[in-house]
């Protein structure tokens, strides 16, 4: 046997949202969380013109998950956000995170494939990658005002010791890259 309360119904309760305008239920519900969908909307807005999520995919780095802050400058040792200027098995446009071991100013030399910036090891250049795709060895010297020498830890990283990264130039960074995990 089933109870019913006193006034109502099921039947009665779904027939009078039934007969209740779509407009009338909207205009309530926006009446209601308007301001909070406004201000969850301005603040998407201010996130994505500010910040940027990136994503390491590969072993080149410890870290996989980056918070990107458009616009701050990275210093020696961040981390950097950079456009990747297509070449190789990427495309134009992919964003790379790598850390700056030379600003401008900074020496570059190689001694038979191992990079050092102001004399401090960098790594060894390989001339294949794990692929087999012949890599140049990337240039030395000392880095102009507006370009940085990149790098990462592990051997396979494509970074600054390749030709096909070479140094990056201030223009191809969109901001310091702070680690989340």
């Amino acid at each position: 046997m089933i109870k019913r309360h006193a006034g109502w119904s099921a039947p009665m309760l779904f027939t009078r949202f039934e007969h209740a305008p779509l407009r009338h239920r909207i205009l309530r519900h926006l009446k209601r969380w308007g301001i909070v969908y406004l201000l969850a909307a301005l603040a998407l807005r201010w996130f994505d013109a500010n910040f940027r999520l990136g994503l390491n995919v590969t072993d080149s780095l410890p870290a996989h998950l980056f918070l990107i802050h458009r616009g701050e400058q990275p210093g020696r040792g961040d981390f950097a956000a950079f456009d990747w200027p297509g070449g190789g098995p990427y495309p134009a446009g992919v964003t790379f995170v790598k850390q700056i071991a030379g600003v401008p100013g900074d020496t570059v030399s190689r001694i038979d494939a191992e990079f050092f910036v102001n004399g401090r090891s960098m790594g060894i250049a390989k001339p294949f990658s794990r692929q087999g795709i012949p890599l140049e060895a990337g240039p030395t010297g000392l880095l102009p005002p507006d370009r940085y020498y990149l790098r990462a830890p592990h051997p396979d990283s494509l970074d600054s010791r390749y030709r096909l990264t070479g140094w990056v130039s201030q223009s191809q960074i969109i901001g310091r890259a702070h680690v989340l995990f």
